[in-house]
């Protein structure tokens, strides 16, 4: 029975990934969880009390996963230099990832505080990975440094979620430039 309750929450989940990832946020309801799992609506709610919840369960399942790629990334990397830009990069590359944007689609404002702090703690994790190769860079403040260059990320995401007139590639060139070499460099 609990293999079952397991295989039916990790149906659900991947549902919810595909519902936000194809129709954003109004997208993720539990009719549509119910239909795409074969599930009666109210069964989900035995899984899920609410679309926050599912959100949040969401990032704490893929949130972990994402931030092991990027850190086997930056772990592949050869030098501090080579580190911030696998940072930058991998996070880039991963925002076509269906994982990525289901958690994205759906603002942060519809979390309770308690969901919105785990994500907030799960993106403190992530740029706790660049702090000691800034460090290394010689920045004399590696965490502002860290969060400035999050913020770079942040940025160029939304300029790719929001499809914009630029290339994804080109997006990516530029914030990896101004992670190597600031806004003059």
């Amino acid at each position: 029975m609990a293999e079952h309750r397991s295989m039916q929450r990790a149906a659900l989940l991947d549902a919810a990934r595909t519902l936000l990832s194809e129709g954003g946020t109004e997208a993720l309801t539990f009719p549509a969880l119910a239909e795409r799992t074969g599930l009666a609506r109210s069964s989900v709610y035995e899984y899920f009390r609410s679309r926050a919840a599912v959100v949040e369960e969401l990032c704490e399942v893929d949130f972990p996963v994402w931030a092991a790629e990027v850190a086997a990334a930056m772990a592949s990397a050869d030098g501090p230099a080579a580190k911030v830009e696998a940072y930058v990069r991998k996070q880039l590359e991963l925002v076509g990832d269906r994982r990525h944007r289901a958690v994205v689609a759906i603002s942060a404002s519809e979390l309770d505080a308690g969901a919105r702090e785990k994500i907030r703690a799960a993106h403190g994790g992530l740029v706790a990975m660049i702090v000691e190769a800034l460090g290394e860079l010689g920045h004399e403040q590696p965490r502002l440094a860290a969060i400035l260059l999050q913020g770079v990320v942040d940025a160029a995401v939304r300029r790719i979620e929001l499809g914009a007139a630029e290339d994804p590639a080109a997006i990516a060139e530029a914030a990896v430039g101004m992670a190597l070499r600031g806004v003059c460099g």
